[in-house]
């Protein structure tokens, strides 16, 4: 029976990463993954070049970039290994990037620059990797409590054999994008050692409506425009300002998919659809002096097909502006910029780049990332720790990751 320090189950961005950093200290790591390819979410994101780090991102308030019943939670990782940190080792690996939208920074060439990165620095710290390779099991060793420090804590029963080790670390992601290989392993896991979860739910999704409410606007499928959107009432009101897709199903792009992650079920989302322009004012001037149409007039706004779809609406809204009253001209203005809708779900899964809920973090070391079991690791996605579109769930793994090969190291005497 093989023996490793380490074991990491899942070999995705926050698995490989931490298992380099335990590596690098001194264990002996083993990496395992029920999928031949490595880091798919990693090679699949950013359009193919990896949002992998977002630079805006304050480490000292950690709860306007993330959610999750205890979003301070992950201060102390994000403040031991920040942005920079990375940012600083792509250099090491002579990774080019650039920035591309509010702090978010994107591979010059191509994601597969990061994950040969994690794999270089497993390959070259000695960590072994069993790809594919499934686990059927995961137990602890009869005795465990009373050997030395670091003896073997845990035996794992995979499609390799049996192996024993002192730690395992459950890197298994959530349950998004199921095409490459998303799974519920870690939350059974947790469950298997009594560890609770906080539901699971898709984040960073695209939202729905029901055919019938929503045929008015599937014309507008592929159109899109910057928009102020938000949800939630008083204190617990969230608000971007990013670019809105029209889909046949529902709304996506930016904007829908970070509001997403606040939305719950029954409430409604609001639009502005010209965050920019106050189109009441707009309006009432096109009043005064214009024989165009009134969707003409919008165009210059808003782009025509939105104008022309909105407009077909109420007939008030079919003339010239000059001939419209000041009540058809208000209540129009009012529907574009306070645009109330109530979504009756989401795409799932299937099309969700997250997934919020997990392992809840008051079963978790901030420290360390150790759960109440000794000697069990939880890393990444698959915690209760959920951020923004735009770098920071990569930033998340890479944090957490390190947290945990810090203290693997210490845990296994290598320190």
């Amino acid at each position: 029976m093989q023996q490793f320090d380490v074991v990491v189950i899942g070999a995705g961005a926050a698995g490989l990463f931490c298992a380099g950093e335990a590596a690098q200290r001194g264990c002996r790591v083993l990496v395992l993954d029920h999928s031949a390819k490595v880091a798919e979410k990693i090679r699949i994101s950013g359009g193919g070049r990896c949002n992998f780090t977002n630079r805006d991102l304050d480490v000292r308030a950690p709860h306007k970039y993330f959610l999750g019943d205890n979003p301070n939670f992950c201060r102390s990782a994000l403040s031991r290994y920040t942005p920079q940190d990375f940012i600083a080792l792509l250099g090491e690996h002579r990774i080019g990037f650039h920035e591309k939208h509010k702090g978010q920074l994107f591979c010059d060439r191509s994601a597969d620059d990061i994950i040969q990165m994690l794999l270089t620095r497993c390959d070259t710290t000695g960590v072994t990797r069993w790809q594919p390779c499934g686990v059927q099991a995961v137990r602890t060793v009869t005795g465990a409590a009373d050997a030395g420090p670091a003896a073997p804590r845990y035996e794992l029963d995979t499609d390799q054999g049996t192996v024993q080790c002192h730690a395992v670390v459950v890197a298994t992601g959530g349950l998004s994008i199921p095409k490459i290989g998303a799974t519920d392993f870690g939350y059974r896991i947790a469950r298997q050692f009594g560890l609770k979860l906080i539901t699971p739910r898709p984040a960073l999704v695209p939202l729905t409506f029901d055919a019938a409410s929503w045929a008015p606007f599937s014309a507008l499928a592929g159109l899109s425009l910057p928009v102020a959107i938000e949800t939630g009432a008083k204190k617990e009101r969230m608000q971007f300002l990013e670019d809105l897709l029209f889909t046949h199903k529902g709304l996506s792009g930016p904007a829908v998919l970070q509001i997403s992650s606040y939305w719950q079920a029954g409430q409604a989302i609001r639009l502005n659809l010209a965050p920019q322009t106050d189109l009441g004012e707009h309006l009432r001037q096109a009043k005064g002096s214009s024989r165009k149409l009134i969707a003409n007039e919008l165009s210059g706004l808003l782009p025509s097909r939105l104008a022309d779809t909105w407009t077909q609406s109420d007939v008030q809204w079919q003339r010239p502006a000059m001939e419209a009253s000041d009540k058809a001209l208000n209540a129009l203005a009012t529907s574009l910029s306070a645009w109330a809708v109530v979504p009756t779900g989401t795409e799932g899964y299937a099309k969700a780049e997250v997934t919020a809920g997990g392992v809840d973090t008051r079963e978790l070391s901030s420290q360390t990332m150790e759960s109440r079991q000794p000697g069990l690791y939880f890393i990444g996605e698959v915690v209760d720790v959920t951020g923004w579109l735009g770098g920071y769930n990569f930033q998340w793994a890479w944090a957490s990751g390190h947290a945990a090969g810090l203290a693997l190291a210490q845990a296994c005497g290598k320190t």
